[in-house]
């Protein structure tokens, strides 16, 4: 039995559960202990996969695309200003058609400094084609991830669970 404590483990459980063989992490407030929790799997021999502690956001999509050309089932997570900096790799990883799952943990990019809730930093990547699944609760998280994988490798498209 597990316990779901938050959206954040929920994720991390859903990521564990679909088998992802490639974690590119890198930590940015509030997604971080989706990463953390990925890590603490991969190290207790829960889950095997290639755990990559990458320096930025944009290196962690950079992985999970040179993993997924590969066939490899990947995952990374990012938040806010992070998805922002990831823009560029983001638009790679549609146009070339890889399965990529990502959970992005909404929160806003807006000034002054901001650790709130906010859907601006996924809305703005709207139009990146990458589907986007919002959730509402933590069950659907854990649902969604598991969906998203199904779902981005039947049709070929990344995901973002919101």
């Amino acid at each position: 039995m597990h316990i779901i404590e938050n959206g954040n483990v929920a994720a991390a459980l859903g990521v564990k559960l679909c088998r992802a063989a490639v974690i590119a992490a890198y930590p940015i407030t509030p997604q971080t202990p989706v990463t953390e929790r990925l890590s603490e799997y991969v190290e207790a021999g829960e889950m095997k996969a290639e755990y990559i502690h990458v320096e930025s956001e944009h290196s962690a999509m950079a992985v999970c695309i040179a993993a997924s050309s590969t066939g490899a089932r990947t995952f990374t997570a990012t938040s806010s200003n992070g998805l922002l900096y990831m823009h560029e790799q983001v638009q790679w990883a549609a146009g070339a058609r890889l399965p990529i799952v990502m959970c992005v943990v909404n929160r806003a990019i807006s000034a002054p400094w901001n650790v709130w809730n906010d859907q601006q930093d996924s809305i703005s990547q709207r139009d990146t084609g990458w589907i986007q699944m919002y959730c509402a609760d933590h069950q659907q998280i854990i649902d969604s991830v598991i969906k998203a994988y199904w779902l981005a490798e039947k049709v070929s498209i990344p995901i973002m669970v919101c």
